[in-house]
C-alpha cells in the first residue's frame, strides 16, 4: 500500500494514522466527580471584622470547584467523542461542541509546562481527531487503520506514530521545543509495516501544542489546526534514538 504523503502528521495537525477509542481497560469510570456540598453561610449581617474571615472562606471551596470541574469537563469530552468513531463520524455541529469542550478543559490545565513534565512520556491512543487524513475517512472502513498511537519521550525529545491491523506503518520524528509546550516536528524514518525503512523526505515537518496535560489524557493541536485527544495506555514506552 502507498504511504500516504500526510502519514507524517499525526503529530501535527493533520497528521495520517486514525485512532480510536481507548480499550476499555483504561476507561476511567472515576473521572465523574462527585459534587462538592457547599455550606450557605449568610454572612450579609456580619460586621466588617468577619469580611476578612469570608474571603478565606471562599477562597478554598473556589480551589475545590477548579479540579471538581476540571474531572466533570473530562467526563463531558469523553462521553462527547465516544460515539464519533475516532472523529470519522462527527458532524460539523460535532466537531463544534467536541472544540467547545476541549477549550474548556484547556483552560483548566493542570500543567503548564508540559514539555518539562514526565505526564508526557509513554504511550498514548488517540481516540479523536479532526484530521481527514489520519481517519482516512477516503478509504472503505476494512482498510483503514483500527487504532493509532503517538508516543512522546520528553528526556530523548523522541515522537513515534504507530498504525494498527491492517498496515501497522509507523514513523519517527525528531522534536525541537518552541517553548514550555509546543515542539517543532521533523520526522525522519517511516516503516512500511513495521519493517521495511524508508528516509522521511525533508518537507515532512509540522508543530505540535501540548493543551492540556494529566496523568491520563493529553489535548493537542497542530499547526494546521487539527485538534487531536489522546489517552495514556503505556507510560513506560520508549521510543526507538
Amino acid at each position: 500500500m502507498a504511504l500516504s504523503p500526510n502519514f507524517h502528521t499525526i503529530l501535527t495537525t493533520s497528521p495520517s494514522p486514525k485512532l480510536p477509542f481507548v480499550s476499555s481497560s483504561h476507561q476511567r469510570s472515576h473521572l465523574a466527580a462527585k459534587p462538592i456540598k457547599t455550606t450557605g453561610y449568610n454572612l450579609s449581617t456580619t460586621p466588617a471584622s468577619a469580611e476578612k474571615w469570608r474571603v478565606h472562606v471562599s477562597f478554598f471551596p473556589a480551589f475545590l470547584n477548579k479540579g471538581k470541574d476540571a474531572k466533570v469537563l473530562k467526563e463531558e469530552l469523553l462521553e462527547a467523542i465516544a460515539p464519533l468513531d475516532r472523529g470519522a463520524d462527527a458532524t460539523p455541529e460535532d466537531q463544534q461542541r467536541v472544540d467547545q469542550l476541549a477549550s474548556k478543559l484547556e483552560a483548566v490545565n493542570p500543567t503548564k509546562q508540559p514539555l518539562k513534565s514526565d505526564l508526557l512520556d509513554g504511550k498514548w491512543e488517540l481516540i479523536y481527531t479532526t484530521s481527514q487524513s489520519i481517519l482516512q475517512t477516503q478509504r472503505p472502513k476494512l482498510l483503514r487503520s483500527r487504532t493509532n498511537y503517538q508516543a512522546i519521550n520528553v528526556d530523548t525529545l523522541r515522537a513515534q506514530n504507530m498504525e494498527s491491523f491492517p498496515f501497522f506503518n509507523q514513523v519517527t520524528a525528531d522534536l525541537t521545543p518552541l517553548n514550555a509546550r509546543k515542539v517543532a516536528v521533523k520526522f525522519d524514518q517511516f516503516k512500511i509495516g513495521g519493517l521495511i525503512p524508508i528516509k522521511a523526505p525533508e518537507r515532512a515537518r509540522g508543530e505540535l501544542e501540548i493543551t492540556y496535560l494529566d496523568e491520563e489524557l493529553r489535548v493537542s493541536r497542530g499547526d494546521k489546526g487539527n485538534l487531536f485527544i489522546l489517552k495514556m495506555i503505556d507510560p513506560s514506552y520508549r521510543v526507538p534514538v
